[in-house]
Order: structure tokens, then C-alpha cells, then sequence
């Protein structure tokens, strides 16, 4: 296999052919069997590189009683090593700050800072050595080759650049490939209007953002006389949320821009976050390059892989990191993977419908499993839909209540009453499709909700709100 060693050995100057389909047209094309057994190798040496050089994973191993001479198959690992979690890894941090006791290298070789922003507890520093910063370069520049990019292309970073690995993960790759990295970021207030000035100047071959961002763009271009699709963006490959691989959130982001739109996916401590990411026949979901994180896609109770074909949570492993290695790491994302041929040739499995969600985001009302993704899926799709939405989980005496409140798009509330009564009428029947359940929709005008620049936060829980009064109300 082309390259691959640990810890990796990348030539720096090394590139295909322009017209090349692969980057590494072997490890690309490598039959699942002939994969499976080199990944075992690599998994070899991974685990007895970190229980040498790890007291967090040497004592998580013993008390399983996991030893990496025991590991003899892909399903041994399955078995015998425990998952690791983002809770773990904040307490092992707490016992040796700042890096935690799962740092394999000194201190002195780490090269790039980033981490989780502690908004909801403790943060987690990611200490990533320079030769980590160099592979995730190597992968990124490989995995955007699949995508279509090329050197001299230019890539327009629609992303906040701080502690966030995306931006930083895209701006590396970019330089490596030889690519005019043009680093805008987003975040602050009037980047909007500034971003569409930009791109029509210069007008980038590739983007790289939120969908949430990419469809508050296009608004605001408008407003500003642009048309997004005189942009000239051919590539548009999103991550930090749900929704390149909602239908209707990809359908209207090609539609705005004339642009492929390409899902990607993963958790900012498995940086490149797009170890599952899409190639140029974007429509069929995100690709799992099994050969720079290894994915299994598991029962979120057994933590063992289902088989293709069903829903599970992604559970990855590094097979080129060194510095702070992640193995076993459990998402908590929801998902559905296959092994299908897949249109570009590579022999990866695939995340055919992307990353639903999270399964915690996961709401239950009146006993049934709710998910926010596919509510996001339904209101997109909607005609008249005019780009924000939010979910409220609410209680009418005994019973949970889902609320949905829909803005309108521009003249909908001026063609009469009878126009957001359908738009209301035909959001209750798909959503009751959907969903199993009845839900309450409120369509409201344009502008009610703010546009974000990152995360769309959209579902607001009153129930814990309600419980509270009546405990006051009860004393």
C-alpha cells in the first residue's frame, strides 16, 4: 500500500497525475478483504504503541483485560477493547493537565493547540505533535483530491478559525495540496455581506462551510444584489452539523449556488474531519476512508458493529496519529452504513444518508423516538419554506406537546390567509408521516429567527422549564 507506515512517512512533494481519479489508487481500490487484513496490522500496532506510551489506555486495557498481544482479528478488537468516550477523556486531562495521561509524545513536540470550548464543562486540549499536523494535512489534501480539487485551485474557508479543527484541518489540507487558500473565516458581524463581495471577486472553486452558513449566504447575497450562483463555485463541502446530506438542505444549497454539494463528516478529536467524506459522485453519502480512521458503525449499547445496512453510532479509531491517539472513541452520532459499489471506484463502506444527528439530541414524546435531523429533512422540503425553523418540546398538563414553528418564505403571508394555512396544513401531514406523532405548527414571517455563521441551534426543550414550576408551586 502506497505510504503507509506508522507513524506515517508522507512525501511532501509527492501529487498524482492532475487527471488522476486517486490519489493512492491502491489503498483506494484495495478489495475489503485484503483492506481488513492490512488495518489489523496497523491496529496492532497502534494499540501496542499506546499501551507502552499510555498510562490512561494501559490501565483502561488491564481492567478489560485487553492486551495488544492478544489482538489476533478485526473482530478481537471489536471484542476485547473498550470504548472510550468524550467524558473519559475530559477526566484524564483533570489527572494530568493539560493534555491528559492519553499524550504519547513530550510536550515539547506538540505543535498546534486546539480544543472543545468547555461551554458545558470542561474543556478538552488537543495537543497534536507536528508530525500529526503534517498527516492530517496529507489526508485532508488527499480526501479534497477526492472531491475534485486540484492544486491552484482556490478554497474559499467560510469557517470560524480558533479553537474549531475543521477550518484549521481544511486550511492545512488546502496548503498541502498546493491550493490558494483563502482563509476568511465567519463569526463576526457583517462577514455575511463581506463573504458574497469576496466571492464575487474572486470567485474560489471551492467553499467550505456549515449548510447553515452556505443557505444564510445566499439570503444575503441577494439582499446585496449578488447572485450566488455568479459565484462560479463548483465544490461545496460542509461539516460541523447535520445537513449537506438532509435532501432538503443539499438540494437548496445546489440549487442557490449551481455547485455540488459534498457531506462531511466525524468528531473534531478525530481530526481530519473528513475521514468520512464524500468524492465527486457526492449523492451517494460520505465515504468511511477506513485506511486513515478506522469506523465501525455500532449497537450504542453494545458497542459491537451492526451489520450493513442498519443504524448505529460511529465508534472511530486513528491508524496515523501519535500524539494524542484515539481508539475506540465513541461519537454518540447516529448513522447508516453500507457496502455498495460505490460510483468513484474506491471499495470504502459508506454513510449513504450522512450523519443524522446526535443520539442524545434524540427526543421522546409520547413514547415515540424523535430526531431533530428528520424534522430538518420534512421542513426543507417544504415550497414555501423561508430558510429558519425551530423545535419546541413543550407539556400541556400530563402530555408532551412538539411544537414546530416554520418562518415563511418572502410573500407567502402577502398572497392571504389561505396560503400559510396550506403551507401549515401540508407541514402537519408530512411531519405525521415522518414522525409517527401530530405535531403543532406555527408558520410565521421572515426574519423571526436569527441566521448563524456555525451551529444552528434549533430545538428548545420547555419541559424541564415546567417541571421547575410546578415543583415551586408544589412547595
Amino acid at each position: 500500500m502506497e505510504s503507509w507506515s506508522f507513524p506515517p512517512l508522507y512525501d511532501a512533494g509527492y501529487f498524482p497525475e492532475r487527471g488522476a481519479r486517486y490519489w493512492f489508487p491502491r489503498r483506494e481500490t484495495l478489495p475489503a478483504a485484503e483492506r481488513e487484513k492490512a488495518i489489523l496490522a496497523r491496529l496492532q500496532e497502534v494499540t501496542r504503541y499506546a499501551y507502552k506510551h499510555s498510562p490512561f489506555y494501559r490501565r483502561k486495557w488491564d481492567e478489560a483485560g485487553f492486551h495488544p498481544e492478544k489482538l489476533k482479528s478485526l473482530e478481537d478488537f471489536e471484542d476485547r477493547v473498550p470504548v472510550i468516550t468524550k467524558a473519559d477523556l475530559r477526566e484524564s486531562q483533570a489527572r494530568a493537565p493539560m493534555f491528559g495521561e492519553y499524550l504519547c509524545v513530550p510536550e515539547s513536540e506538540i505543535h498546534h493547540i486546539h480544543g472543545t470550548s468547555g461551554t458545558t464543562g470542561r474543556p478538552t486540549a488537543f495537543g497534536i505533535g507536528r508530525g500529526d499536523w503534517q498527516a492530517i494535512a496529507n489526508a485532508h489534501a488527499r480526501i479534497m483530491w477526492g472531491m475534485g480539487i486540484r492544486p491552484g485551485d482556490t478554497v474559499f474557508i467560510a469557517a470560524i478559525f480558533s479553537l474549531y479543527m475543521g477550518s484549521w484541518g481544511t486550511l492545512a489540507g488546502a496548503e498541502r495540496l498546493g491550493c490558494k487558500a483563502f482563509p476568511f473565516g465567519a463569526g463576526a458581524p457583517g462577514m455575511s455581506a463581506r463573504a458574497a463581495m469576496w466571492l464575487a471577486s474572486f470567485k474560489p472553486k471551492a467553499f467550505y462551510g456549515t449548510p447553515s452558513f452556505a443557505l444564510h449566504l445566499a439570503e444575503v447575497a441577494r439582499a446585496e444584489g449578488y447572485e450566488p450562483r455568479a459565484f462560479g463555485l463548483e465544490v461545496m463541502f460542509f461539516s460541523g452539523e447535520p445537513g449537506a446530506s438532509v435532501p432538503g438542505v443539499r438540494d437548496k444549497i445546489r440549487a442557490a449556488y449551481n455547485a455540488r454539494v459534498i457531506d462531511c463528516g466525524s468528531m473534531a478529536e478525530m481530526t481530519p474531519f473528513m475521514n468520512v467524506a464524500g468524492s465527486e459522485q457526492s449523492d451517494q453519502g460520505m465515504l468511511c476512508w477506513q485506511d486513515v480512521i478506522y469506523t465501525e458503525v455500532c449497537d450504542p449499547k453494545t458497542f459491537r458493529r451492526v451489520p450493513y445496512g442498519e443504524r448505529g453510532t460511529p465508534v472511530y479509531t486513528h491508524l496515523e496519529r501519535t500524539s494524542q491517539p484515539m481508539i475506540r472513541l465513541l461519537s454518540g452520532d447516529l448513522t447508516l452504513w453500507v457496502n455498495e459499489p460505490n460510483a468513484c471506484g474506491r471499495t470504502y463502506p459508506r454513510l449513504p444518508n450522512g450523519i443524522f444527528g446526535r443520539i442524545d439530541d434524540m427526543i421522546t414524546i409520547r413514547g415515540e423516538n424523535v430526531y431533530p435531523s428528520e424534522i430538518d429533512a420534512v421542513v426543507n422540503q417544504l415550497a414555501d419554506y423561508g430558510g429558519e425553523h425551530r423545535v419546541i418540546i413543550t407539556r400541556e398538563r400530563a402530555m408532551d406537546e412538539l411544537v414546530v414553528r416554520i418562518e415563511a418564505a418572502a410573500g407567502v403571508f402577502e398572497r392571504g390567509a389561505d396560503a400559510p394555512a396550506a403551507m401549515r396544513s401540508e407541514a402537519a401531514q408530512r411531519l405525521q408521516k415522518v414522525l409517527g406523532l401530530r405535531a403543532m405548527i406555527d408558520i410565521v414571517p421572515p426574519g423571526t429567527f436569527p441566521r448563524t455563521d456555525f451551529k444552528a441551534r434549533r430545538v428548545v426543550d420547555d419541559r424541564e422549564v415546567f417541571r421547575q414550576m410546578h415543583e415551586r408551586l408544589a412547595r
